[in-house]
């Protein structure tokens, strides 16, 4: 006897949009340490392997950045550093040292909510991504931005 599936599987903006969600959790991780809050999920085969936040200010580490501690923990997860058939998906665009390190990863799919106008890759003249990574951005992007514009809203209030 054949089964037949009645529910289709969720379409990729779908996916895009549930796995960005989880790397906005992240964000707000970073968040409750007062960190710039941004997160990243890493996704195999529609499972979460890696999962980071912003560390930089309680680390006192430049290169905490919440890509660079998916990255790690990706890794970790699948007992390599090559993140091949994987997807990052990050609440805000990759800077150049991320994006760099995206590179050495040779990751299949970036996918990033708010654009980054002053430190995004998008802003230098030549690709530092693999040449067979996808790049999608714009995903969730309200939600990324305004957790971003509230912080700093509020931070310069303080001031």
């Amino acid at each position: 006897m054949k089964y037949i599936n009645f529910e289709e599987e969720p379409s990729a903006a779908v996916l895009d949009s549930r796995f960005m969600n989880e790397a906005l959790k992240e964000a707000q991780k970073a968040l409750e340490f007062n960190e710039v809050p941004i997160g990243a999920v890493i996704v195999h085969s529609g499972r979460v392997i890696g999962r980071g936040y912003n560390l930089t200010e309680r680390l006192q580490d430049v290169t905490a950045h919440a890509e660079i501690q998916a990255f790690t923990a990706a890794a970790d997860s699948v007992g390599g550093k090559y993140l091949r058939d994987c997807t990052l998906y990050v609440t805000l665009e990759p800077c150049v040292m991320c994006a760099g390190a995206s590179y050495w990863t040779q990751i299949s799919r970036i996918v990033f909510g708010a654009t980054d106008d002053k430190r995004g890759f998008g802003r230098i003249d030549q690709c530092i991504i693999h040449p067979k990574t996808q790049i999608l951005g714009g995903v969730n992007a309200q939600e990324c931005g305004a957790l971003l514009k509230d912080f700093f809203s509020k931070r310069r209030n303080k001031l």
